[in-house]
């Protein structure tokens, strides 16, 4: 598996050669990261007004605009991160996401998803093997990693697999606007196995389907679980130009 340090992909001999929004966006792009601690004072909701006029600006199917998005702030945020940690770490729970998780990581996926565990095992110091420790980072997703807020996106059920990929659309758009704005951003799957309590606990309608969700705040730029960058492949080996 061949991996490259994101910097790889910013710099070009002749920086004339392309607009310079492209360089805007390559920047956003390499220096954002999956933040896992953040500071706890709140984000203004002046700066989250903004974050979520930039991402509903995101490319969707037919213009159907699918996402339905609950953000919390303050005691919502506490509440919901109790009763969220209460039951992920209670014995025996078996979440049910809405969509079904991958069966596998087959071939060179599952060498990327080891990779960047790995970087993140190394910075805060799991060491191979500690099941303890590494259930124990597992958990930092349900306390939403310190962070002030969350965002819960959900979708309409009848819109199926491509009203999900709309809100994976979105969740790109978002992370970009956060980043743009300065703040941290954590993409957070791990939320769908507990889509029942979140359904109960923001009385979400029968209609939607609860998709994915994203904590958000000021990044902890101190904190070890922030200091590495996770890796991407060359281009080539996800794309290819086709000629003839």
């Amino acid at each position: 598996m061949a991996s490259q340090d994101r910097s790889k992909f910013l710099p070009h001999a002749d920086p004339a050669a392309f607009p310079d929004s492209s360089y805007v966006l390559g920047d956003l792009l390499a220096e954002r990261f999956t933040c896992r601690a953040y500071r706890p004072e709140p984000v203004e909701e002046a700066v989250i007004g903004r974050m979520l006029e930039l991402a509903q600006m995101s490319a969707s199917w037919c213009n159907t605009q699918p996402w339905n998005v609950i953000v919390t702030q303050g005691e919502a945020t506490e509440r919901f991160r109790a009763a969220l940690f209460a039951e992920a770490s209670s014995d025996g729970h078996e979440g049910q996401p809405g969509i079904d998780y991958p069966r596998s990581f087959p071939g060179v996926h599952g060498e990327r998803r080891r990779e960047v565990g790995w970087q993140l095992y190394d910075s805060v110091g799991v060491r191979k093997g500690d099941r303890a420790a590494s259930r124990e980072q597992a958990l930092e997703n349900f306390r939403l990693f310190g962070a002030p807020h969350v965002a819960l996106i959900c979708c309409e059920r009848e819109l199926g697999a491509y009203g999900a990929i709309d809100c994976g659309v979105y969740l790109g758009t978002l992370l970009l606007a956060a980043q743009s704005l300065g703040l941290g951003m954590t993409p957070q799957a791990a939320l769908a196995e507990h889509s029942a309590l979140i359904r109960r606990h923001f009385a979400v309608p029968d209609n939607l389907m609860f998709v994915v969700g994203a904590s958000f705040g000021h990044a902890d730029q101190d904190h070890a679980a922030n200091s590495f960058r996770s890796r991407r492949a060359p281009v080539g080996e996800n794309a290819r130009l086709v000629k003839a």
